[in-house]
């Protein structure tokens, strides 16, 4: 009776498994943003259904950290002209800026926080596009600084959680703060909501689901070192915090907010941790290019195959969803190094 039982089992987990695999992901080189440099940190979203990346920072001319060269900030704004498939300039941002959170909205492009050569920042900006022209209006600013933090959109609420107050921090925060703008955006204001039961985190990564904001993974700051972190959480108006299964690794600063569909999150790269500590420089192996699935409904992580058609997977950077496509302009596919290269994830 046992062995019966086992054998029912396993062979409703390699159904399970076959119907998810089945759900085949193909990850593509899809444009390259115009810059052969690339950024890191960059704003991207949509602007009247048009794809926008804002800002971000790179070192200029080959450089890297290990060379001595400064990080520079930028302040551009590109959007993809769907006619010409081209990339073109429309203005700029009221300063240079990175590392912050974006959600789109029907309005535009909401950029919240982030930071620059002068520190941190607690701005939040919209960009907007009128008959082309871009127009950037300040809303009410976060509670405080914040950079490297993450958030995003559920339903008439905007949430951003954790990251770093200034540059030199020694340890993370655990901020948690929601925008309601069901009664407008630009009257709406910030509100300070407990945090998670676990560690503050910076460079951690959001979903948003139903009315469920989802905290995955993220790196501690504990007198300035970094302890990778690997658990999760969900947060809901009705119930508060409630601490999910552990992704199977760290994820730091993948691509967010996640995409998902009617029952998983799927999660793509991130830093895992496996080379932190080593001076490799430009040996660096690149980041994880593992795709993960939470199953929110069973509260279980699966790994998935994939159709990699790129060679990386980069970190600091923006999801976006786009007409049914996974966009990932630009970021880090190594420690300092930048890419232009726009990926495009689709899920058949």
């Amino acid at each position: 009776m046992k062995i019966k039982y086992r054998l029912i089992v396993l062979i409703v987990i390699q159904m399970l498994l076959k119907t998810i695999a089945a759900q085949q992901f193909t990850i593509e080189q899809w444009n390259v943003l115009p810059d052969t440099t690339g950024f890191a940190g960059s704003f991207a979203g949509l602007i009247n259904g048009q794809l926008v990346v804002a800002g971000g920072s790179n070192f200029p001319g080959g450089g890297a950290p290990w060379l001595g060269s400064k990080k520079v900030w930028y302040d551009q704004v590109f959007l993809f002209d769907n006619k010409t498939a081209t990339w073109k300039k429309i203005g700029n941002l009221p300063q240079p800026l990175g590392y912050g959170v974006s959600v789109s909205l029907p309005e535009g492009l909401l950029c919240i926080g982030g930071s620059n050569a002068a520190g941190h920042s607690a701005t939040v900006l919209l960009l907007e596009l009128k008959e082309g022209k871009l127009y950037t209006d300040t809303l009410q600013p976060l509670p405080q600084p914040l950079a490297n933090t993450c958030g995003a959109l559920v339903q008439n609420k905007i949430y951003v959680a954790g990251g770093i107050t200034a540059p030199d921090a020694k340890s993370t925060s655990a901020a948690f703060y929601e925008l309601d703008f069901s009664k407008g955006l630009k009257n709406a204001k910030w509100k300070t909501l407990p945090a998670w039961q676990g560690p503050s985190r910076m460079l951690s990564v959001a979903a948003a689901v139903d009315d469920f904001f989802y905290l995955f993974s993220g790196a501690q700051l504990v007198n300035g070192q970094r302890v990778y972190l690997r658990d999760a959480y969900r947060f809901s108006k009705r119930s508060g915090w409630v601490k999910i299964a552990d992704l199977p690794h760290p994820v730091l600063a993948a691509p967010s907010p996640l995409l998902h569909d009617k029952q998983h999150i799927f999660l793509l790269g991130g830093d895992d941790g496996s080379n932190a500590g080593k001076d490799l420089r430009e040996a660096h192996p690149g980041f994880s290019k593992q795709l993960l699935a939470y199953d929110y409904r069973k509260n279980k992580w699966l790994v998935l195959p994939a159709q990699m058609n790129a060679s990386f997977i980069p970190v600091t950077t923006t999801a976006v969803l786009w007409d049914g496509q996974w966009m990932i302009p630009g970021g880090e596919i190594k420690p300092g190094i930048r890419t232009p290269m726009v990926l495009r994830i689709l899920k058949k």
